[in-house]
């Protein structure tokens, strides 16, 4: 083959082998004849020229690029027989999706968007994770649209602008290079609604006892409450529907506002606020009471007049003003100056005695009625006059039949047993009522003591006492007292035990 001997003849040129190793292998070109350099090559190049022969067939056989030769002699000399080609670049791996995303769930939802959040994929591979693409569907059909223009890079996502009533089907894919991934699906179909939860009417504390007004004051009531989704407020009062031209109700999501401009006698009453959510509902009632002053006592008169003293009676008003009545003040007038002046205040009974009045004097009274506003407009005059008399008048007291007291002796507290010691004097004690004053005698032992001189007796004010003066051993007995009069007599008795002394014990051992 005469294009063989090229590659032996550049095998043995030094310098442009070192030069080729230098370079990126790369496919040799087409090898062309050298004269010159053939002629000055040395001759012991030519022993090394029989392996570069046998190299150099296999590459003209071949469609392979040419192996470079060996850098020297010493190198062809080796024993391996050639020097191993440099290692080529893996190939790179395939690309996958991702495993299908994890935990898909309701978060919340209302009457027109859905929320809902999922885990990231348990296994996210090397071509690493671009992002979620969400689709939804309706119930019953298989027509899937991602909702989401961008990939989602969170694990959150708000499904908005659906339609209140719609039964969605959602799911969400991941996707990278290698593609999507397999969707997560919610296990049932959702349906677009807000999540119902309890209404609770929250009525202030203030408010859930009687609440008070004044006639013309603006009543303005806020009541807050709670529900999902928003419920429906109704007012009643008295179990009627609100008067809308006197009370106005205004409802937001969170409260309620009762709201009255100019507030009446004919506002009070019981007021009824309902929240209902579907199928749940829950109540509360406010007492609204509007009061203003009272009227004047119906009427007043004088019922007595004696010496300094005039006596007073009067009846409650008609009416109180829509509140309890707290009193009434009382006020006289001389009626020679006509001028006013307050006797009593805040006085809760229906009559009175004015005392201390000036003798020789007239007076007229009026009574003024009083509650939670204050004191009424007008108030109710006497239609008498009360004239205060001079003295030198005989006054002659009405007479009365006298009571009679008589009564039979009665012992009101009885005597008692008592123990006493030898030498030391002890007292026995009763008290005894009767009319007239009934006589009391002692006895011991059913006999009379009488004068003896070593009792004491003595009866004051039916206190009845019996003073034995240092008993002795034969002084111990049943004592008794006994009272009479005209109507009966009584008795009562007690036991008096006179013991030795613990000192003259010991001596007569």
């Amino acid at each position: 083959m005469p294009s063989k001997p090229a590659p032996i003849k550049k095998a043995a040129k030094k310098e442009p082998a070192k030069k080729e190793e230098e370079k990126a292998p790369e496919p040799a070109p087409e090898p062309v004849p050298e004269p010159a350099p053939a002629e000055a090559a040395p001759a012991e190049v030519a022993p090394e020229a029989a392996p570069a022969e046998g190299e150099a067939a296999p590459a003209a056989e071949e469609p392979k690029p040419p192996t470079p030769p060996p850098a020297d002699a010493e190198a062809a000399e080796a024993p391996e027989p050639e020097e191993p080609k440099a290692p080529s670049p893996p190939p790179p791996p395939p690309k996958e999706p991702t495993s299908a995303p994890l935990d898909l769930f309701i978060e919340d939802k209302n009457d027109t968007s859905v929320t809902i959040i999922w885990s990231q994929p348990e296994t996210i591979g090397i071509s690493g994770l671009d992002g979620y693409t969400i689709e939804v569907c309706k119930d019953g059909t298989e027509d899937w649209k991602a909702v989401n223009e961008d990939l989602q890079k969170s694990c959150r996502y708000v499904i908005k602008n659906l339609t209140t009533g719609d039964r969605l089907k959602i799911r969400v894919v991941a996707v990278n290079a290698g593609g999507r991934s397999p969707p997560i699906t919610l296990p049932e179909p959702v349906l677009v609604k807000e999540v119902a939860d309890r209404p609770k009417v929250r009525l202030p504390r203030f408010l859930r006892q009687r609440y008070v007004a004044y006639v013309g004051d603006k009543i303005n009531l806020t009541i807050p409450f709670t529900g999902k989704p928003k419920p429906v407020v109704s007012w009643t009062k008295n179990g009627q529907p609100l008067d809308t031209k006197r009370v106005n109700v205004r409802s937001t999501d969170r409260d309620s506002i009762l709201f009255i401009r100019t507030s009446e006698r004919d506002d009070s009453g019981v007021y009824e606020m309902c929240v209902k959510v579907d199928d749940f509902e829950d109540k509360a009632s406010l007492i609204l009471q509007i009061v203003e002053l009272p009227g004047p006592p119906a009427s007043v008169k004088i019922a007595d007049t004696w010496g300094f003293n005039v006596a007073l009676e009067w009846t409650p008003p008609k009416d109180n003003g829509n509140t309890e009545i707290t009193g009434y003040t009382i006020q006289k007038a001389d009626k020679k100056t006509g001028d006013w002046f307050t006797v009593l205040e805040h006085y809760h009974r229906l009559n009175a005695t004015i005392s201390d009045l000036i003798m020789g004097n007239t007076y007229k009274f009026r009574v003024f009625s009083e509650n939670k506003c204050g004191i009424s407009e007008s108030a109710a005059v006497t239609k008498e006059e009360a004239k205060i008399l001079k003295t030198g008048i005989e006054y002659k007291p009405p007479e009365y039949k006298e009571h009679d007291f008589s009564e039979a002796p009665k012992f009101t507290t009885s005597l008692t047993d008592r123990a006493t010691t030898v030498g030391y004097s002890t007292k026995l004690l009763c008290s005894v009522r009767g009319f007239p004053k009934p006589r009391v005698q002692w006895m011991k032992n059913q006999m009379i003591i009488g004068d003896d001189p070593k009792y004491r007796q003595i009866c004051v004010q039916g206190i009845c006492s019996l003073e034995i003066r240092k008993p002795g051993n034969f002084d111990g007995g049943v004592y008794s007292c006994r009272a009479k009069n005209d109507h009966g007599e009584a008795t009562v008795s007690c036991k008096l035990e006179v013991k030795q002394p613990a000192v003259a014990d010991a001596d007569k051992k």
